[in-house]
């Protein structure tokens, strides 16, 4: 299937000509055929010679309805751009082309219709004229249908415009732009919209991007035939069912969950204005935001959202002044743009989005972030240009350099101002390189050769030096241990060989003593000992059989069968006993 829009002035005859192609009445309401004009979207079909199917949305051209024309044009990929013969162009079918050609609109048909009211060669010729002007060479064709004139030529001409369309991918994620919603009694919230790319299938599980509850896909219609699965583009009413379904409206985004990010700040590119409004309307999609605007280059502006919209590089919007009816056409470069705080932070930015062109290059975007989560490039619209370095983390390879030499000269830096204690936290590198998770010191510290000392980071070869009276203190306490490995001096000993909680802290930052609690202190091979003597043991052992294997006093043997407990080298069970594993 493929979906076109219909596009021109109010009373040109857009819903009269779907009428004489299809069979079917695109005006849904009574209201609408009362007064003769299309007030809401309305969607027809047809089946083409070939057996395919192409879905038409007919959009209103009264100029009190383009917001309804522009929440049917905005997702589609072609137009059936009308002008009737007996009227020529007019003010609306001038508004409508702004729209198109701002969307990026390339494809499409022009019908002159109502060629049996008139000769329809001065309106093809003006209207072909208009349209190239634009940027847009459609091919154009006089119809009438009435008479039937040239419609067997504007069929053949559609299906050759349906196969020539960009073929959408059939498994990409999901955002589907509600159009309409209304209840169904007995089936509960049905939707409908144009479905651009991706497949929907029965019990899928969608989201409205910042809501918390899912929705599921209860049944699905194309074309009123009841459907298990449709890929776009297509135009599909989806059955929902799940909390919160009831207060869906049109605007709202269904998605794929976890693959957009919703963002209230995006940065635009424009296209040519009188004047850039402080406040505008956003129209992408069926949505319709508030949004207000802040100039920074010529061509680009930040606009500030009022509700959140799942958004991504490259979406093409129209920012609509409703005091002078200008449109203007928007391309997004960016949707987690910077904050703009400091002086001269305006016209930096205004800078760096002179070289962004609005399509998605997931390695331009690493160079200006540094790092990214992978989910977070691939939501935005880009893919990611090589693996991650850590976990989900990516990151620019000369970034990732200049971090590597940062974390080695800010270890080295620290060892050097503390020599007794020379290794740095990994939090406190964290923070001093502003990294956004933990894992990227770690694979920073394996690429930079740096050693991990009791849980800190020392540069390769570095041991603490101790102080004269401190290191006297710890030969006498390694001596005295050298002959009894488990019997660790207490508090007393420690206080007379002149050793302090952070002196036994450095001496095992230097890798001559083990502390297993903060003042008992045994031999750096004190751990591998114990394992040896405790393997003689029956397995399980309580800590009382423990304690007399290593000859040593509750004390000291609790601490270190804890300290084993913590390396993993023995498990305890419910009752207390313990085992060695492996």
């Amino acid at each position: 299937m493929q979906v076109i829009a219909t596009a021109g002035h109010v009373d040109h005859g857009k819903s009269t000509l779907l009428r004489a192609l299809t069979g079917m009445e695109p005006d849904r309401w009574a209201e609408e055929r009362r007064r003769g004009l299309t007030i809401d979207l309305g969607f027809v079909w047809t089946s083409l010679d070939d057996g395919s199917e192409l879905a038409f949305v007919d959009v209103p051209g009264h100029e009190r309805f383009v917001t309804n024309m522009l929440a049917g044009v905005g997702a589609v990929p072609a137009v059936l751009f009308v002008v009737a013969a007996d009227s020529g162009w007019q003010a609306q079918t001038q508004e409508h082309l702004d729209i198109i050609t701002a969307l990026g609109i390339r494809h499409g048909l022009l019908a002159v219709t109502r060629a049996d009211l008139a000769d329809p060669a001065a309106a093809l010729t003006d209207a072909s004229a208009r349209l190239a002007e634009a940027g847009l060479r459609l091919p154009g064709m006089p119809v009438s249908a009435v008479t039937g004139l040239g419609l067997p030529e504007l069929r053949a001409a559609l299906a050759e415009l349906a196969a020539s369309l960009p073929p959408a991918d059939p498994d990409a994620d999901v955002r589907l732009w509600i159009d309409r919603v209304f209840s169904v009694t007995g089936r509960g919230t049905v939707v409908t919209g144009t479905l651009g790319e991706g497949t929907v299938r029965t019990g899928d599980r969608l989201h409205v991007p910042g809501r918390p509850e899912g929705l599921d896909i209860r049944g699905i219609q194309a074309l009123q035939r009841s459907r298990e699965a449709v890929s776009g583009p297509a135009r599909v009413a989806l059955n929902l069912r799940g909390r919160g379904a009831e207060d869906l409206r049109r605007g709202d985004a269904l998605t794929t969950f976890g693959t957009r990010l919703t963002t209230e700040a995006i940065d635009v590119r424009v296209g040519t204005a009188e004047r850039l409004p402080a406040q505008v309307t956003l129209h992408i999609g069926a949505a319709a935001v508030p949004a207000r605007v802040r100039p920074l280059g010529q061509d680009t502006a930040r606009l500030t959202l009022r509700e959140p919209l799942p958004l991504r590089i490259g979406d093409r919007a129209l920012l609509r002044d409703a005091g002078s009816r200008q449109v203007i056409g928007a391309v997004v470069l960016d949707v987690r743009p910077p904050a703009l705080r400091r002086r001269g932070a305006a016209a930096r930015r205004a800078a760096e989005l002179e070289t962004m062109t609005g399509v998605p290059d997931g390695a331009a975007e690493l160079r200006r972030r540094g790092l990214l989560l992978r989910a977070d490039l691939i939501a935005m619209g880009a893919q990611p240009p090589a693996r991650p370095v850590t976990g989900d983390w990516l990151a620019d390879p000369e970034h990732w350099v200049r971090l590597r030499d940062q974390l080695a000269g800010a270890v080295k830096a620290h060892a050097e101002r503390h020599p007794q204690d020379p290794g740095l936290t990994p939090e406190a590198a964290r923070q001093a390189l502003d990294l956004p998770h933990r894992s990227l010191v770690d694979a920073l510290a394996g690429e930079a050769g740096l050693q991990v000392v009791r849980g800190r980071l020392v540069p390769p070869h570095v041991r603490a030096t101790l102080r004269p009276e401190v290191q006297r203190g710890v030969d006498a306490i390694r001596r005295e241990l050298a002959d009894a490995p488990f019997r660790a001096p207490d508090a007393d000993r420690l206080a007379a060989a002149g050793l302090s909680a952070p002196s036994l802290a450095a001496a095992e930052a230097a890798g001559q003593l083990l502390r297993i609690a903060p003042t008992i202190a045994l031999l750096p091979d004190a751990a591998d000992r114990a394992m040896e003597i405790l393997a003689s043991l029956p397995q399980p052992f309580t800590a009382a059989q423990a304690r007399a294997a290593l000859g040593t006093t509750r004390r000291v043997a609790i601490p270190l069968l804890e300290h084993l407990d913590r390396r993993g080298l023995t498990s305890r069970d419910a009752s207390g006993s313990r085992r060695l594993r492996g």
